[in-house]
């Protein structure tokens, strides 16, 4: 079964070859029928996440009865939750009957410094469960089922239909941007480097980033209104970085009004290619010969979150109509764009770095 990351756990995974070979070895059926009930797996990290489970369990192991009366749930029922949870390896089932920790149930604590707390959440919030019936629709089409199933598009109705759930959406992408913020600065040389412009950077995560690691950097945030108002408090006004940071509200599908050295722009081109190719178009505008373009996305090729990956591209479809890309498709987009491409490097195992220029 896949875990909240993408990878492959529980027992045997890795180990059969009755997938994809046309071979009957035992495990084929056996794989099949744990995917078809692949919402049951979902089910369950969503219901550990919402009773706070890993929360509860210290470095302890403890029974289901003294878990139950922490989270306040039926011991019988929890019991049969945690069974299910630790046969994907998220929690322990031990002989003597308690339940402890593993790598992954810890990463749904609220506390941990990898946390995917909101991220499980997010990936399984109430309205994902009316989308995932309509895919065939989707893909027959080729456009969103969204409006259909919800009478609006997919950012209007999380605002004005679904605040708990724009809420989710929110903490998921501060924790991931905030992870990758932090690996993307590590990775990005900035040689040279004194204005940096971060494209659709949602709080400004990666801005701050880079103006930690470069005192002399300075830097502008474009974004909508709404979403520049909340940005990161290390580069509001009082804030440690504000000096050397500009708050820019806007929409880089309409204009880019900043020119820079360096701009970085990160899981932004999922929209439509038109809009894509809008944004890129823009950024070539506004930018300065010989400029720097980093452009960050997930790939559905050939890197280790292929599967947590494809399965956002597939989310995409159905909620705003959107794509994760293939090295291929994001190459043709930027050449196409008239970006000179230079290198592909991994930010980390989620992320590829896409380094291109502005031709002189």
């Amino acid at each position: 079964m896949l875990d909240v990351t993408g990878t492959s756990t529980g027992p045997g995974a890795g180990t059969h070859t009755g997938i994809g070979t046309g071979h009957h070895d035992g495990q084929g059926p056996m794989r099949l029928r744990e995917l078809v009930f692949g919402c049951a797996c979902a089910g369950a990290v969503r219901a550990a996440a919402r009773l706070g489970l890993a929360d509860a369990l210290d470095d302890a192991p403890l029974p289901a009865d003294e878990l139950a009366r922490r989270v306040d749930a039926d011991p019988r029922a929890l019991g049969r939750l945690l069974r299910a949870l630790s046969s994907y390896g998220v929690f322990e089932e031990r002989p003597d009957g308690t339940f402890a920790h593993t790598p992954m149930s810890r990463m749904l604590r609220t506390d941990a410094p990898d946390s995917l707390h909101h991220i499980a959440l997010w990936c399984t919030e109430p309205w994902t469960w009316q989308l995932w019936p309509r895919l065939d629709e989707a893909v027959r089409t080729g456009t969103s089922v969204f409006p259909e199933v919800f009478g609006k598009e997919f950012f209007p109705y999380l605002q004005e239909d679904a605040p708990d759930s724009a809420r989710v959406f929110d903490l998921a992408m501060t924790r991931s941007s905030r992870q990758a913020a932090a690996d993307l600065a590590q990775a990005l040389d900035l040689t040279g480097v004194t204005e940096v412009v971060d494209i659709g950077g949602g709080q400004g995560h990666v801005l701050a980033a880079l103006l930690e690691k470069q005192p002399t950097l300075r830097g502008t945030l474009l974004d909508l209104p709404q979403v520049v108002a909340g940005a990161d408090t290390r580069l509001r006004d009082g804030g440690p970085l504000a000096a050397r940071a500009r708050l820019l509200p806007g929409d880089c599908r309409r204009t880019v009004p900043v020119s820079g050295d360096l701009y970085v722009i990160k899981n932004v081109l999922e929209w439509d290619e038109d809009s894509t190719r809008r944004t890129l178009g823009n950024i070539m505008k506004a930018a300065r010969p010989g400029a720097s373009v980093v452009i960050v996305e997930n790939l559905v090729d050939g890197t280790p979150s292929m599967r947590f990956t494809s399965a956002m591209d597939l989310l995409l479809l159905l909620n705003v109509g959107g794509a994760k890309h293939s090295r291929d498709s994001l190459t043709a987009l930027i050449t196409g764009a008239g970006l000179r491409l230079g290198r592909v490097t991994p930010v980390n195992a989620y992320l590829h770095a896409f380094h291109t220029t502005v031709p002189g």
